[in-house]
């Protein structure tokens, strides 16, 4: 289930007009923030305003960054849908992205990246259906044309080819999301038992087959003239804006819309459960797993905040009690997860324990049941409360870090809570939260005689009847009535030409500045003043390429164990100190880099990075902690395989780096090399390869240089490495022995979906043409607009999204194109893709089209580049990779400088159709004829490790 995201709102007035707010008349200075925090109060500048139709504008001027995020809701969602239309909501959003009166289908999307536009998409949850994206400054009125055209005039354009084609790529959501995703099927289950037939959350949001493809065109106007009217929406606009301009140009997009009649009330009475419910399903997975699930106070209600920090408690991480109990102590578990999802009619408390192998569902529940009791009988510690308050604190503050997210959060407040100006009263209610008040939520409202428990075994997946694909309307579309043309927006002619953008603005990228420690450690820092949050990555040069041959896997379970205990602390230490300081801190290894990474308030910053500086230089690799992590990743092997698009991966990587080379092989290695990992193997990897010559440290934030130049000679100056393995060659990578072109078939029976891989031997990030690969790509599959995505997803909706890229590293490279598409069309499918890239490769691209691709990858770099974790994370992977210190502040030269004759040699030098290796793992009774039919050959059968399959 996931976790409920707290959300932050300001310290301001409603207003019932167009005036001004007088607690916030002041001008803002030049790169000044709207959010406020000090000393432990935390408030967002801004202003509410009300146009004449009801059509709420909530403004936040923040200078940070040259950027305006705009936030569109609309106050529908699965709750408001009428009975057998489950999943209507957010099949309307995406009908809203299907063309307006103004702005013919699919252009909305293509101005978006063209202008340099970034997080462009739509949500649904139960309670609210929203449309955001983040454009430069100086694009304020086109964003107000693109969201006012999308609420206003969508009625006007809307047709049965728009509703069929979005019922098949909802379809194709579904089956990606739900069906072919393991345990997807459980969690629906969850929901049947928690809520009776007809209520608004029984279906979850994606709906049902039958109900999706039930929808007619006229239950799509009748939703839209209901709920999608400027009274019954809000914009939040925060950003780098003149407040005096934006309500100008709010007016003139939004002031002329209809209102429509009141918006009905969504009511619906929360269940009461008094016997426990029990359902067991069978699903195509390897390990069993448990969801318990209770009803809960619904949303700012009281128990609600209590209930978040008992999920913190129980579930929160490493330091959390189940954690301890089921995965650390017991091995019993693989992972847990817990989360109060706090809804608007009555929230959901949920337990979700994944098994590792062999283990009993009725011990682990058992186990549960134990803890559960313990924590509603004795309060929590005042240790534990903090420790909690703490994570959702620093939660808080990194919610509004990026203009995108804070505009939702405001908009969530203004809708759930009623006032944008709640977050004193929200903060409030955590900081009252008790030991005593925790105890009493948990002793009310999660016991045993008022849950659902599900129990998902390995068995067979049961799906619903299959509901059939009808062929997409031909001929032309019936004329609007007169009653219809009466409820339309009324036409105003120059809402047909898009708006000037603004002055140019010069790019704002983060600059950093590096220096280097006597021993060889490459320390960058970026600032970035405004809220007191700070970021860091550690990376090595010491990734998958580093294994050796009989040893895969041995880079990323040498990462996996540096949160496992030092020399000094434990690992139960390491979990309780991260817990703490509220802190997230990671570990991960890829194919070339490992790296730690820390995000933190500023506050606990320097405790922080203590840690990871002990993480790194002091492994422990205790015999004890070893074993745990090996139970772990044989879990993590047997969960791959359940993973289509995984073991598409997985088969991919063989087939362009062939036997032999460190890439082909598992980054988790496989079962043998699991078992056989010791600690002499994990110390010697790390005696080589943890160096400070080949590492870089990078901070980003709130932080002084010589700040950083303090911790860094503190911490880690004194890490030297093993003057032996200095003096040793590097072992020589071996070559990449790609196969010839084939198709692949992996079987998964009875899946929806086919997962697919069709890759190639790609370049290297250092190569000269790196820029006019990356805008091809933008072109060809890189982009939501691009032709592959846009031909098999909105064309023919044959899938939920497909796309390509380049893995371009910093010694070997790949290209690929990956994602699911529906089973009968598999065939279809690959015909079309490789159409587009024959297309691709006949002709250079016209202007229009380069332009575009060349100014979503130019104009979109400040919007890249928006929080310290990313910028830390960013500046570290460029290190990595061997480029340059300037290399940043060089990108938007190297993007302008793309030329459509430099692109059109990229994709004929990079992107070989008849080089291409094709994986597909799906049903093979029902895929092999098609790509027999298909005829492109050899075409191999494989099992999920890749082993051949003879005939």
């Amino acid at each position: 289930m996931p976790f409920k995201l707290l959300v932050v709102a300001a310290a301001c007035l409603s207003l019932g007009s167009l005036g001004l707010s007088p607690a916030w008349a002041a001008d803002s200075p030049a790169g000044a923030g709207a959010v406020i925090s000090a000393e432990g109060r935390l408030a967002v500048k801004h202003e509410k305003i009300r146009l004449a139709n009801g059509f709420e504008v909530i403004l936040v001027e923040d200078h940070r960054l040259p950027l305006v995020a705009f936030n569109l809701w609309v106050h529908a969602g699965p709750r408001n849908e009428a009975p057998g239309q489950t999943g209507f909501a957010h099949l309307f959003e995406h009908l809203l992205f299907a063309g307006t009166k103004h702005i013919p289908r699919g252009a909305a999307d293509q101005i978006v990246e063209a202008i340099g536009g970034t997080d462009a998409n739509g949500s649904t949850n139960f309670d609210r259906t929203n449309y955001f994206f983040t454009l430069p400054a100086n694009q304020l009125e086109t964003g107000l044309w693109l969201k006012a055209d999308m609420l206003g005039y969508m009625l006007d354009k809307v047709d049965a080819v728009a509703l069929a084609n979005q019922q098949d790529v909802v379809r194709n959501e579904r089956r990606q999301s739900v069906e072919n995703r393991p345990y997807g099927i459980v969690e629906e289950a969850v929901y049947q038992a928690l809520f009776p037939e007809g209520h608004p959350y029984r279906a979850t949001v994606i709906g049902s087959h039958a109900d999706i493809q039930s929808i007619k065109l006229d239950d799509v106007k009748a939703f839209s003239r209901t709920y999608y009217r400027p009274n019954n929406a809000t914009l939040v606009l925060a950003g780098d804006f003149n407040p005096a301009e934006a309500k100008k140009l709010v007016q003139k997009y939004f002031g002329t819309l209809k209102a429509g009649a009141p918006v009905p009330e969504a009511k619906a009475a929360q269940p009461v459960i008094s016997a426990e419910r029990r359902v067991r399903v069978t699903d195509r997975v390897e390990l069993p797993r448990l969801n318990l699930a209770w009803h809960t106070p619904a949303m700012f209600q009281a128990g609600d905040a209590d209930l978040d920090v008992a999920s913190h408690i129980l579930g929160g991480g490493k330091a959390s009690r189940l954690h301890k109990k089921l995965v650390y102590e017991g091995q019993l578990a693989q992972t847990v997860q817990v989360a109060q999802e706090s809804l608007s009619l009555g929230s959901v408390f949920g337990i979700e324990v994944v098994a590792r192998a062999g283990k009993s569902l009725d011990e682990i529940e058992g186990l549960v049941d134990t803890e559960l009791a313990a924590l509603a009988k004795t309060p929590p510690s005042e240790a534990e409360l903090q420790r909690a308050l703490a994570s959702i604190e620093t939660q808080l503050l990194s919610r509004v870090e990026k203009v995108g997210s804070l505009a939702d959060l405001m908009n969530h407040y203004n809708q759930m809570a009623g006032d944008p100006d709640f977050v004193g009263k929200d903060l409030a209610r955590y900081r009252a939260v008790t030991p005593a008040s925790v105890q009493a939520a948990v002793a009310k409202y999660l016991a045993k005689n008022s849950r659902v428990v599900v129990q998902a075994m390995p068995g067979e997946k049961v799906l619903a009847a299959e509901v059939a694909t009808p062929p997409m309307p031909t001929g032309k579309q019936p004329a609007l009535s007169k009653a219809e043309l009466a409820q339309l927006n009324a036409a105003e002619p120059w809402r047909m030409k898009q708006p000037k953008a603004g002055k140019a603005l010069a790019l704002s990228l983060p600059e950093g500045k590096r220096f280097t420690l006597p021993n060889g450690l490459a320390v960058v820092h970026v600032a970035k003043p405004g809220l007191p949050l700070v970021s860091a990555s550690l990376v090595l040069r010491a990734g998958q390429l580093s294994n050796p041959a009989e040893q895969p896997g041995l880079a990323s379970f040498t990462a996996a164990m540096l949160q496992e205990g030092t020399t000094t602390r434990s690992a139960g230490d390491v979990a309780d100190e991260i817990a703490n300081l509220g802190a997230v801190l990671t570990t991960t290894s890829g194919s070339e880099s490992t790296s730690l990474e820390l995000s933190s308030l500023k506050s606990k910053f320097k405790q922080g990075l203590t840690l990871l500086a002990d993480l790194a230089l002091n492994p422990a690799f205790s015999e004890a902690e070893i074993q745990r992590k090996q139970a772990e990743r044989l879990g993590a092997l047997a969960q791959q395989r359940e993973q289509a698009p995984a073991v598409a991966g997985m088969l991919a990587a063989q087939a362009v780096y062939g036997a032999g080379h460190p890439l082909a092989a598992n980054a988790l290695g496989d079962d043998a090399a699991i078992r056989a990992t010791n600690a002499a193997a994990l110390r010697q990897f790390w005696r080589q390869q943890y160096r400070p010559d080949q590492a870089a440290l990078v901070i980003a934030g709130d932080v002084s240089e010589a700040e950083v130049r303090s911790l860094a000679q503190s911490l880690f100056g004194a890490w030297q490495g093993d003057a032996s393995v200095a003096a040793s060659k590097p072992q020589a990578l071996p070559p990449v022995r790609s196969s010839a072109a084939r198709v692949i078939l992996v079987d998964k029976p009875a899946a929806p979906q086919t997962a697919l891989a069709v890759v190639q031997a790609g370049p290297r990030a250092a190569d000269p043409a790196a820029a006019a690969i990356k805008v091809m790509n933008t072109a060809l599959g890189g982009s939501f607009t691009s032709r592959i995505n846009h031909e098999l997803r909105e064309v023919k909706g044959y899938t939920y999204g497909i796309y390509s890229n380049f893995s371009m590293g910093r010694e070997v490279g790949m290209f690929g194109i990956r994602g699911s598409v529906r089973t009968d069309v598999t065939g279809a499918a690959l015909k079309d893709m490789f159409a587009e890239i024959k297309s691709m490769r006949a002709k250079p691209m016209s202007t229009e089209e380069l332009s575009r691709a060349r100014n979503a990858q130019l104009l979109s770099l400040p919007g890249m580049l928006d929080t310290n974790r990313v910028v830390a994370a960013t500046f570290a992977g460029f290190w990595s990779l061997g480029l340059p210190d300037s290399y940043v502040a060089n990108l938007p030269a190297q993007f302008a400088a793309v030329t459509s004759a430099s692109a059109y040699q990229a994709v004929k030098t990079h992107v070989d159709d008849a080089k291409l290796i094709v994986v597909a793992v799906g049903d093979r009774a029902k895929v092999l004829p098609q790509l027999q039919s298909w005829g492109r050959q050899p075409l191999e059968l494989r099992d999920a490790s890749g082993q051949l399959i003879k005939p």
